[in-house]
């Protein structure tokens, strides 16, 4: 028994490995145990039990179409640089188990191409270089991409446009009254910097650069920018440069929570953060952060089904796919009050 085995290599109960598996819930069990079970279950190439299944169904076991994939880490070398493709590969994994699939290995950039079979099929987590997917276009037109913009890379993709997320997020918080509001991530014209601009253009709001940081959006680097932002802020506690923050990921978010904490309590209670992504941690941060939700459950699911159905030939077209973001208000966002009352009082 699979399941059984899986329990005796990472030294867990059987239930706990269901649950895993299985997704039943984000808190059944640590990060630290369901790595261990993941990579048990890659390990022996776990599926679930396909001839029951079956049988269950009145098909013939050998009617189930075997896949197996390829996960190619497409923006990181490690699934531990960035919680959201760390997520995004664990829905995958789940999706491709529940189909009773096969994962055939998980790859960077910088790792060989293994020999490919007719029933094989690469997935991509997040943009990668085209010189890499022409490179492998080579080897099969099997390929799909999950990221956050459309490509010119003329390979299946399934996207959550970024601009519009955060586009999204700065609307939100013109809504509660913050007009100063700054910006921490790459600036390197990335599509949700695009979007935060975009937004201040169309309210006609100036562009302050004092309070726009560029960094490599990890929590490290929030942390760092943040402690920038408040001390500025702290100079200026009468006319502040900004009473507003988007983050362009929830990690950066989270190093700012950890900056802020040291922060005055009129500071901390008054200034509003706003990040992309939506990651389980987001929801149990103190304050728990306002975020948008990128669909990656939803995604993963849909890129499964786009790969296998280009893999059995019945679409030969390149297939794009756009999920839209949505907004999830938690606690990190206090409304502007004095701006409010300012309007107000000139009856705006």
């Amino acid at each position: 028994m699979s399941l059984k085995k899986i329990a005796q290599m990472t030294g867990t109960s059987i239930s706990t490995v269901s649950r895993v598996l299985n997704n039943t819930s984000s808190s059944c069990a640590s990060q630290e145990v369901k790595d261990k079970i993941w990579a048990a279950a890659q390990q022996i190439q776990y599926v679930p039990n396909s001839s029951a299944k079956a049988l269950k169904k009145g098909a013939s076991v050998q009617s189930i179409p075997q896949y197996s994939f390829y996960i190619v880490l497409g923006r990181i070398s490690n699934l531990n640089d960035d919680p959201f493709f760390y997520e995004l590969y664990r829905c995958l994994q789940n999706h491709i188990f529940k189909n009773s699939y096969v994962i055939a290995g998980t790859l960077t950039l910088q790792d060989k191409l293994p020999p490919i079979q007719a029933n094989q099929g690469f997935i991509i987590l997040g943009r990668c270089p085209l010189e890499y997917v022409q490179t492998l276009k080579k080897k099969t037109k099997n390929i799909i991409g999950i990221w956050r913009n459309a490509s010119s890379y003329e390979i299946d993709e399934i996207l959550c446009d970024g601009e519009k997320a955060a586009h999204m997020a700065v609307e939100y918080l013109l809504e509660h009254h913050h007009t100063s509001i700054a910006y921490i991530g790459d600036c390197s014209y990335e599509s949700r910097y695009v979007g935060y601009c975009r937004a201040l253009m169309e309210h006609h709001i100036p562009f302050n650069h004092s309070i726009i940081f560029s960094t490599d959006q990890t929590k490290e680097s929030g942390f760092h920018a943040a402690n920038q932002l408040f001390q500025s802020i702290k100079k200026e506690q009468e006319h502040p440069c900004a009473t507003a923050l988007l983050c362009a990921n929830d990690i950066t978010a989270i190093g700012v929570l950890d900056a802020l904490k040291t922060y005055p309590k009129k500071l901390r209670e008054q200034f509003a953060i706003i990040s992309i992504d939506d990651i389980d941690e987001s929801g149990t941060t103190k304050p728990m952060l306002t975020t948008i939700h990128i669909p990656r459950n939803e995604m993963a699911h849909m890129a499964l089904k786009i790969l296998t159905d280009r893999i059995s030939g019945y679409h030969l077209e390149t297939l794009r796919v756009e999920f839209p973001p949505r907004l999830i208000v938690r606690d990190s966002c206090p409304p502007n009050l004095k701006e409010k009352n300012y309007l107000n009082s000139k009856g705006i």
